[in-house]
């Protein structure tokens, strides 16, 4: 009888650790931040409709019109990212997030985008009023997306550059976009994603 108690006792314990496993694996943990690449591999992502690979801890967009997604879909989130444009003029690149797999046909999803576009750096794309001028040419920029419930803003450099009220998707893939025949190579590090209750 304790033999046999014991024995369940052990085969829950291993279950539930199983489960429990499977689960943290399968779902991030509200509030704790995790790096969305590795700075050595492309795991984690979906490269679509383009060429991408690991250049010095950077993930470098080589050519192509696609977009290199996020294999899980995000809701509430805060994501930090750098980018540097290659490109020495008309660069055009930018990052989509609660958004789908782009349409068969299309190389891009319809939205949303923060565009990463020459004169239009940091923009909500379709909305001009979110236009500043945060963004340093030629150089490393940094951008904190803070996206919860229908409510969008973005700090451009560690200053606050935007808010946008009017986000309908709930959820949806977080994608980097790949312009290259137009808008140049881009260069991508420290991403990083916390996800939000």
């Amino acid at each position: 009888m304790r033999n046999s108690l014991l024995f369940i006792v052990i085969i829950s314990l291993f279950a539930f650790t199983a489960l429990g496993a499977s689960f943290w694996a399968s779902y991030a943990l509200a509030g704790v931040s995790y790096s969305l690449f590795d700075g050595e591999t492309l795991d984690g992502w979906q490269v679509l409709t383009c060429e991408a690979e690991v250049v010095d801890g950077c993930i470098f967009i080589k050519s192509g019109d696609g977009v290199l997604a996020s294999e899980k879909q995000y809701g509430d989130f805060v994501l930090e990212l750098e980018w540097k444009a290659l490109a020495e003029d008309n660069w055009d690149s930018g990052v989509y997030f609660r958004c789908p797999l782009p349409a068969e046909g299309a190389p891009w999803p319809e939205k949303y985008q923060i565009n990463i576009k020459k004169g239009e750096d940091g923009a909500l794309v379709g909305v001009p009023s979110t236009i500043n001028d945060l963004c340093k040419r030629g150089e490393w920029n940094h951008f904190k997306i803070t996206m919860k419930g229908s409510v969008l803003s973005l700090e451009i450099n560690g200053q606050y550059a935007w808010t946008y009220e009017q986000i309908e998707v709930p959820e949806g893939y977080i994608c980097l976009q790949a312009e290259v025949p137009s808008g140049g190579q881009f260069l991508y590090k420290n991403i990083f994603i916390r996800v939000l209750d």
